[in-house]
C-alpha cells in the first residue's frame, strides 16, 4: 500500500464522509470508494461501515488508523532526517496560487528564498484563488498563497503578507450600465458579475443581505481576472480584490465605485498544514516572509 493511500485513509477516518474527502483529494466519491475497497482488500478486513456517503470506522478500521498514522509519522521523520543530513536544503517544494498572486508576491518572495536555498526545486501551480485552501488541506501542494478564510481549519496555519481591500468596479462610462446614477445606485437593477464561489462571493452576499438588497446577477465566473474583463466590456458591476485590479491590463477601462459601507478586506498570505511547519523546506519559506 502506498503512502498516499495511507494519507487518504487518515482523511477518511477524520472526516468520515466520502463527499467531503473526495473534494479534498480532487476525485469523485465513486473513485474514492473504489480506492477504499482496494485498501480493504489489501488488509483483508472491512475498515468502514457505510451509510450512503457517510462512513463509520469499524474496530479493524480504528486499529488500521493507528497503524497508518504511525507509518506516516515515521515516513515524515525519515524524510526530515535525510534532509537534515544534507549541507544545504534540497528537495521539491510545491506552491499553489492565483495568477495575480504570482505577479504580486512570488517574484520578491521566491527571489529571496532562492538566493538562500538555490538547490530547492520549486513547483508552482496556478488556478482559481477560491480553490487555494482546499489544495493545501488535501496535501496536493505543500503551501498556498491565499486569502484567509473567515473560518480557518484547525489543522492549518496562516501567515499574513498584506491586506487586500475588496472593490466594487464599474465600466468607465455610465452609458454602459445606465442603472448607475451619480447620486444613487439602483442595486436591484444593476447587473452584477460575481465569483461563483469563494471568500469574495461570501462577503458580497453578506453585504447585500445586511443592506436588505436583492442581487441582479448577470454572470457568475471563475477567477477574479475574468470579472475585470467582463466589467470593462460593460456587462455590469463586479467585485474584485484591489491586487487583481492593480495587475490587470484593463485597469484603465474600469472605475472604482465609492460604496459604503466598504466590503471587509482580504488578508492575503501563506497557508500550510500546521503539522508540517517544522519541515525544513516549508519552515525556510515561511521564515522568508518578512511582512506580518
Amino acid at each position: 500500500m502506498e503512502y498516499r493511500d495511507l494519507e487518504v485513509f487518515v482523511q477518511l477516518a477524520e472526516y468520515q464522509n466520502l463527499s467531503v474527502v473526495s473534494q479534498l483529494v480532487h476525485c469523485s466519491p465513486s473513485t474514492l470508494s473504489r480506492r477504499l475497497k482496494r485498501m480493504e482488500e489489501g488488509v483483508g478486513s472491512r475498515l468502514f461501515n457505510r451509510e450512503g456517503t457517510r462512513l463509520r470506522l469499524t474496530e479493524e478500521g480504528a486499529l488500521f488508523r493507528q497503524h497508518a498514522e504511525q507509518v506516516l509519522e515515521l515516513w515524515h521523520q525519515l524524510k526530515l532526517s535525510m534532509q537534515r543530513q544534507a549541507s544545504e536544503l534540497q528537495g521539491q517544494l510545491s506552491i499553489y496560487c492565483s495568477v495575480t498572486a504570482s505577479y504580486s508576491f512570488l517574484s520578491e518572495l521566491l527571489g529571496r528564498f532562492r538566493a538562500q536555498h538555490p538547490l530547492v526545486d520549486i513547483r508552482l501551480k496556478t488556478g482559481d484563488a477560491a480553490e487555494s485552501i482546499s489544495h493545501v488541506q488535501s496535501g496536493d501542494v505543500d503551501m498556498v498563497i491565499a486569502a484567509r478564510p473567515d473560518q480557518l481549519a484547525a489543522n492549518l496555519t496562516f501567515k499574513t503578507i498584506t491586506p487586500a481591500p475588496l472593490l466594487f468596479i464599474a465600466p468607465v462610462s455610465n452609458q454602459a450600465v445606465p442603472e448607475l446614477l451619480e447620486d444613487d445606485i439602483h442595486w436591484d437593477k444593476v447587473p452584477l458579475v460575481l465569483s461563483e464561489t469563494g471568500l469574495a462571493r461570501t462577503r458580497v452576499d453578506r453585504w447585500f443581505k445586511q443592506k436588505r438588497l436583492k442581487q441582479n446577477i448577470y454572470a457568475q465566473v471563475s477567477g477574479h481576472e475574468a470579472i475585470v474583463s467582463m466589467v470593462s466590456l460593460g456587462c455590469g458591476v463586479g467585485v474584485v480584490p484591489d491586487l487583481v485590479l492593480k495587475n490587470s491590463p484593463l485597469m484603465n477601462k474600469v472605475r472604482i465605485l465609492d460604496v459604503q459601507p466598504e466590503l471587509e478586506p482580504f488578508a492575503v498570505g501563506l497557508c500550510a498544514q500546521s503539522k508540517r511547519l517544522h519541515e525544513p523546506l516549508i519552515s525556510a519559506l515561511w521564515q522568508t516572509v518578512m511582512w506580518e
